[in-house]
């Protein structure tokens, strides 16, 4: 699968950003798709996930503020981020395939990364 993402930037604290991530080489409804970032000094973790299931698991800290969606008509997933922290700065990146080994998720495919930086 190859992916191709966009929409970070920079926005101020309690703003609003959504990431899109168009996805090309595999029928995308079967394909389970993710956000992962990556804060400056910190391991890259997942963000959110949505399986071809229709399953969604969110990390803690983003739950209630964070919303992944996918389109398939488009092959595009797309992460809502509303009420940004910044704590939430970090490079973004959108992930295809992959599944569950000890507890984590391991993507298989994994797009560029778009920053985004929250500004207190």
């Amino acid at each position: 699968v190859q992916l191709q993402a966009s929409g970070g930037g920079l926005v101020q604290a309690g703003g609003s950003l959504i990431l899109s991530c168009a996805a090309s080489g595999r029928t995308f409804s079967s394909v389970n798709m993710g956000w992962f970032r990556q804060a400056p000094g910190k391991e890259r973790e997942l963000a959110a996930l949505l399986l071809w299931s229709g399953q969604i698991t969110y990390k803690d800290s983003v739950k209630g503020r964070f919303t992944i969606s996918r389109d398939n008509a488009k092959n595009t997933v797309y992460l809502q981020m509303n009420n940004l922290k910044p704590e939430d700065t970090a490079v973004y990146y959108c992930a295809a395939d992959g599944g569950y080994i000890g507890g984590n998720y391991y993507p298989k495919s994994w797009g560029q990364g778009t920053l985004v930086t929250v500004s207190s």
